[in-house]
């Protein structure tokens, strides 16, 4: 019989624990970028073409598409096509529960999360173009 190679990961439950963990990280940093949030934000309200939200949040064409390309991989929002512009609206309706919930923890919180050194980083420099 022949052993498995030690490159093999052992997948026991702090393994599974930990892919999970990996997971809820990236699910949440899907949302740690502000103009994402105003993206989704502006969405719950109704869906919207890339005009409609560069117009909204006064940011470039450009930024909007690549935040919008990003939220649209990870499954917070969805696309349908009318004519030459493509309409986005909010995939889960739970999305909308999760930000007044993350919203009101961070007010009861905005002291700690302002000083916080290890958030202090410029969520910005993420996807500035």
């Amino acid at each position: 019989m022949l052993a498995a190679p030690a490159t093999t990961r052992k997948h026991d439950a702090s393994t599974l624990e930990w892919e999970t963990a990996e997971t809820d990280a990236r699910f949440f940093h899907g949302l740690s970028d502000p103009t994402r949030l105003a993206i989704l934000e502006l969405l719950l309200g109704g869906e919207k073409n890339v005009s409609e939200l560069v117009a909204a949040l006064g940011v470039p064409q450009s930024r909007v598409s690549s935040h919008l390309a990003c939220l649209r991989h990870c499954g917070y929002v969805a696309h349908r096509r009318e004519g030459k512009y493509l309409y986005y609206r909010v995939a889960d309706p739970r999305i909308h529960a999760l930000l007044l919930l993350g919203r009101t923890i961070a007010r009861d919180h905005a002291a700690q999360l302002a000083s916080c050194p290890t958030l202090s980083e410029d969520p910005e420099d993420e996807l500035s173009s």
